[in-house]
């Protein structure tokens, strides 16, 4: 991985923001990410990061932390979080903006436990593969405390399969449908291509209960996304 996703952070936090990131997906054309957005205060945030976060308490893991959004708005709320990302501009960009734990880490070489853990900004995606879900769940139930909590985020996105008549033209012999080749571009410099999965609530639910795990639903997004909260059963 060339991290052109933490230079591009590391370019805006130093003031040299002339360009956006492009991303695009296996079904999906190029589309602008604004750099702006990834520094975006509380009021910003779309109302599922909002509530998942007004529900975090005790000591908190953010997983995927990019510029330290969430942690920063918690520490300001006093509580205890640590913040890890596998991008190494991104937690170099946290703490430059004040994040006080923050560390270059993939979930799955996470040993501590904590009273919440928050992935937000389509938490699902770091599962990479529908194959993977119930590997990485049990890896994150393994880090809750006693009554802990996971708190995390997704899209069905079986509305991008739409057609014209309303029918749907995915593959019933393909993967799931959630399961994304994502792209991302920065400067005219092309980003190793990643796996990315997108979960429908249904499915989740399914891969929770079969690792031990209880999914409820927190509220709905105003596009086909989610927010639900994991505890041990």
């Amino acid at each position: 991985m060339k991290d052109l996703f933490g230079q591009a952070l590391l370019d805006y936090q130093n003031g040299h923001y002339t360009e956006d990131i492009i991303t695009s997906t296996s079904i999906s054309d190029d589309d602008v990410l604004p750099l702006p957005y990834l520094f975006r205060e509380f009021k910003e945030m779309p109302k599922l990061e909002q509530k998942a976060l007004k529900l975090a308490q005790g000591s908190v893991l953010d997983v995927g932390c990019g510029t330290g959004n969430h942690t920063l708005f918690l520490q300001e709320k006093d509580i205890k979080v640590k913040a890890i990302d596998i991008s190494k501009g991104a937690i170099e960009v946290a703490k430059l903006r004040g994040v006080l734990h923050a560390e270059t880490k993939n979930i799955l070489d996470e040993t501590k436990t904590f009273d919440t853990v928050l992935l937000l900004m389509n938490g699902t995606g770091i599962f990479q593969e529908l194959s993977q879900v119930s590997k990485y769940l049990t890896h994150l139930k393994s880090l809750l405390n006693t009554s802990g909590q996971i708190l995390i985020d997704s899209s069905d996105i079986k509305y991008m399969y739409k057609d014209e008549d309303g029918g749907y033209w995915m593959d019933t012999n393909s993967n799931y449908y959630g399961e994304l080749d994502y792209f991302l571009s920065y400067k005219g410099e092309k980003e190793t291509a990643m796996k990315w999965l997108y979960l429908d609530f249904d499915t989740l639910k399914l891969a929770c209960e079969t690792v031990g795990l209880n999914c409820d639903l927190v509220l709905d997004g105003e596009h086909f996304d989610y927010l639900a909260r994991l505890t041990s059963i």
